[in-house]
């Protein structure tokens, strides 16, 4: 057996990997699994969208490598999202780089902004990328907490108590997965305002805006964010794109510089007509998202009944396509809980713990199931 590199020794097989495995292993079993626990839209792309995939097929030069900065039109038709749902201006230019998810966006930032032994800060809960990935890269992972009590929002004073002379990446996510709460604009104006002190590179992961939340915003909407910020998006959850990996990052022009340093060596260019497909979306009017928020709406008022039957407590002003609930006193394990729950009733939640300590007590319901599906979950208890 080849020895693998050591940084393997810091990592592992990625949660869903392993569990979803394990549920595909019970419904060959013959098993009725409800998956409740990922958050993959089951839902299509508009029809604009597939119209324009299907026709860039037929396009000169569209199975040719791309560019690693993207289409221009596709790095417009960001901005001109950005401007007019966030009412944030930036140069497609030089200050947009489109993705194949944002979730290597994680990577290439981190290879971008961290040495070994660099330290970054990670939210506790947050998404277990920010942690594997500084992994990977050698850095130190620095958890600060987040708390219901403080609505899911980091206690900057406390942080900056502590010693964050290696500190060189801050990721925050609002909407925050997988709490589904928010962070006002005065919020984002101290994030910025502590990075600037610090010397931080803040890195917030946008990718829920639209789900469920009548009032989306970017962190690049603070005067000054861009000296210190960079902005995650996606088009997976807004417009049911998840397998067709597009996001982008945006933020100034010395730092999608780096990332793109990094990017132009990784990959090839994203396939022409997913771009196309992708301008498509970002076209898309109100009327998409009220059509999509009108089914999630729907979703979660019969998943906060399924969590009333399992005697669990959730905060309806929270947003996105996840409903985070506090598991009832005396319950020590959530990830006993879901088991439990797994192989009595055929239903895979996910445990809160996979996003960190300050998970415990809590499970994790995705809102990517249908109303069907949702109802028959409910009768099993």
């Amino acid at each position: 057996m080849i020895t693998t590199a050591d940084r393997l020794n810091s990592v592992e097989e990625y949660y869903f990997s392993k569990k979803l495995r394990e549920v595909r292993g019970l419904m060959a079993e013959g098993r009725p699994i409800i998956n409740m626990g990922i958050g993959s839209p089951d839902l299509d792309p508009s029809e604009a969208v597939l119209k324009a995939i299907s026709e860039a097929v037929a396009h000169a030069g569209a199975h040719q490598y791309q560019s690693y900065q993207g289409l221009p039109e596709l790095r417009q038709e960001v901005a001109n999202f950005y401007k007019s749902n966030f009412n944030v201006t930036v140069n497609p230019a030089n200050e947009i780089l489109p993705l194949m998810g944002s979730k290597e966006g994680i990577l290439h930032i981190s290879m971008a902004f961290l040495n070994p032994g660099d330290e970054a800060l990670i939210p506790n809960p947050g998404y277990p990328t920010y942690t594997s990935v500084t992994n990977l890269v050698g850095a130190v992972p620095k958890y600060y907490d987040l708390l219901a009590g403080n609505n899911w929002f980091p206690d900057l004073d406390f942080l900056e108590l502590q010693d964050l002379s290696k500190v060189k990446i801050m990721w925050v996510c609002y909407p925050h997965m997988p709490t589904g709460a928010v962070a006002t604009k005065e919020q984002f104006k101290s994030l910025i305002a502590f990075a600037k002190r610090n010397d931080i590179l803040l890195v917030n992961d946008n990718p829920y805006s639209f789900v469920l939340n009548n009032d989306p915003k970017s962190i690049l909407d603070v005067d000054g964010a861009k000296d210190v910020t960079l902005e995650l998006n996606s088009l997976s959850k807004t417009f049911n794109m998840a397998g067709w990996r597009v996001g982008m990052v945006l933020g100034s022009e010395d730092h999608i510089n780096a990332v793109l340093k990094v990017k132009s060596n990784m990959d090839s260019g994203m396939f022409y007509g997913i771009q196309k497909g992708a301008i498509e979306a970002l076209k898309s009017g109100q009327d998409w998202f009220d059509k999509l928020n009108e089914v999630y709406s729907k979703r979660r008022e019969l998943v906060y009944q399924l969590a009333d039957k399992l005697n669990c407590v959730y905060d309806r002003n929270s947003v996105g396509m996840f409903v985070w609930a506090k598991l009832p006193d005396g319950v020590k394990s959530a990830e006993n809980f879901i088991d439990n729950i797994l192989y009595d009733k055929n239903i895979f939640i996910t445990p809160g713990t996979i996003f960190g300590s300050n998970g415990e007590g809590y499970i994790r319901f995705s809102l990517c199931v249908t109303e069907d599906k949702i109802k028959e979950a409910i009768s099993r208890f």
